[in-house]
């Protein structure tokens, strides 16, 4: 039941008295600050929460990863820890080649490193062509065109753990993947045992997940090319490949520089999809270097937090370039 208008207006006016004694409240300390800072200087003030918890919560830290890794010992403190210098790095960088993980000191470093290279090839190209083709398709006036594009970005609104799980749920031994091959008559797949397919359903997974997220950045790109460039090359009988290859492609690259450098930094710091999935087996097949650090810090019997904080550091600065990458991509869209 609806409640008279009286009561609905004296409500109202109580709220509104309300708020305005909170912004009394407020505006008063407000004032003073202003007064003795001056008006230039009241955007510190508005930065100073969000400074306080970047500082404790990402400079900070990076500071302490980066001492920890010139120093050596199993203690926790730092100042309990012996300073070794970079010992952490030439362990991590003593190699006869590099080419070959086993002839490393640390080799499931080199071998996270060598997975990690061959998930982000792979992934990346395939991201980028599936993202590429279905932005293209969902911009045309197809049935329905709402609903697929809700269905496309829909597994990017999930936690990764939670796609893990999904896929490990159909993928395992006694899952829906093999219940449909031995209903069809054909044999169980032991997809996790495998090395080959379990790098496979990594990468599928990964796509499956984020493809949305990309696509949704190509069609607006491909929503902001005019649609009188295409008009005009319909009206001189331009055929269709040679339209997207002349017209689309050049006007949809700085969208497909910025998706091709997301995915890249993405799949280089993949750890909780794949961990969950195939906790880097079979053996050390889908390792990846975060999965690494994590392990060498926390995981194995003997914590060496040390050599995990130089391994985070290497992978820090790959990260900082492929950030710049974006930057610049991002400063030549802009221009």
């Amino acid at each position: 039941m609806t409640p008279p208008l009286s009561l609905r207006r004296s409500a109202a006016r109580w709220l509104g008295l309300f708020v305005a004694a909170l912004m009394r409240l407020i505006d008063w300390p407000m004032r003073g600050l202003q007064r003795l800072l001056g008006e230039r200087r009241m955007a510190y003030v508005f930065l100073l929460p969000n400074l306080v918890f970047f500082s404790l919560f990402v400079f900070l830290p990076l500071i302490i990863n980066v001492v920890f890794s010139v120093t050596g010992g199993a203690a926790l403190f730092p100042s309990e820890r012996p300073y070794v210098g970079g010992g952490q790095y030439a362990y991590l960088f003593d190699c006869d080649s590099f080419l070959d993980p086993g002839s490393c000191r640390e080799d499931h470093f080199w071998r996270g490193v060598a997975n990690t290279l061959r998930f982000t090839t792979f992934q990346v190209v395939a991201m980028v062509l599936f993202s590429l083709v279905t932005a293209v398709v969902l911009n045309m006036r197809i049935r329905g065109r709402g609903f697929f594009r809700a269905v496309y970005f829909f597994p990017v609104l999930l936690s990764p753990v939670v796609v893990a799980l999904i896929w490990k749920w159909i993928l395992q031994r006694d899952g829906l993947l093999n219940a449909g091959l031995t209903a069809l008559g054909g044999q169980k797949i032991l997809f996790f045992i495998d090395p080959g397919w379990a790098m496979f359903w990594a990468v599928f997974v990964s796509i499956w997940a984020h493809m949305g997220f990309y696509t949704l950045i190509l069609l607006a790109g491909l929503q902001a090319i005019p649609a009188d460039l295409y008009e005009a090359a319909e009206m001189d009988a331009t055929p269709r490949w040679r339209a997207f290859w002349r017209i689309t492609l050049p006007l949809l690259w700085p969208n497909l520089v910025v998706v091709i450098v997301l995915a890249l930094i993405r799949g280089v710091q993949t750890f909780d999809e794949v961990f969950v999935l195939t906790g880097g087996g079979p053996g050390t097949a889908t390792l990846m270097v975060v999965q690494y650090i994590y392990e060498t810090a926390f995981s194995n019997q003997v914590q060496n937090f040390g050599l995990a904080a130089a391994a985070s550091v290497v992978l820090g600065i790959v990260l900082f370039g492929l950030t710049l990458a974006q930057l610049a991509a991002s400063r030549r869209r802009s221009a």
